[in-house]
């Protein structure tokens, strides 16, 4: 069996400096508490399905950490595909929380 290699956002969206661990990026301003929506390229594995994590940051660079299994990744990526942010385009505080976080992640900041 193949091992399963989640789809990357093409480099339209992940431009510039974007770290190698960011799958995707969303922002929907309907909501108000925390607008973006980045998928990290590292999956879970259990044995039934894969999980995928994710952080839901708000404009001032306060987020919290989610994870959902690979069908509701790839519905909430389809249902959202006109909400992709350009990493470019993100806010400076949503940036630094998020290069954070990654560092935090791999056990460079603990």
């Amino acid at each position: 069996m193949n091992e399963y290699a989640p789809r990357r956002q093409s480099p339209r969206w992940l431009d510039g400096d974007c770290p190698r661990e960011i799958l995707a990026i969303y922002y929907d301003k309907r909501e108000p508490s925390d607008p973006y929506t980045i998928f990290y390229t590292g999956v879970e594995k259990d044995e039934r399905d894969v999980w995928f994590c994710y952080a839901g940051v708000s404009e001032n660079g306060q987020g919290y950490h989610g994870q959902l299994r690979r069908y509701e990744t790839q519905s909430f990526r389809y249902r959202n595909a006109h909400r992709a942010r350009k990493w470019s385009e993100v806010h400076k505080p949503v940036r630094d929380w998020i290069l954070a976080d990654i560092k935090w992640m791999k056990g460079e900041d603990r």
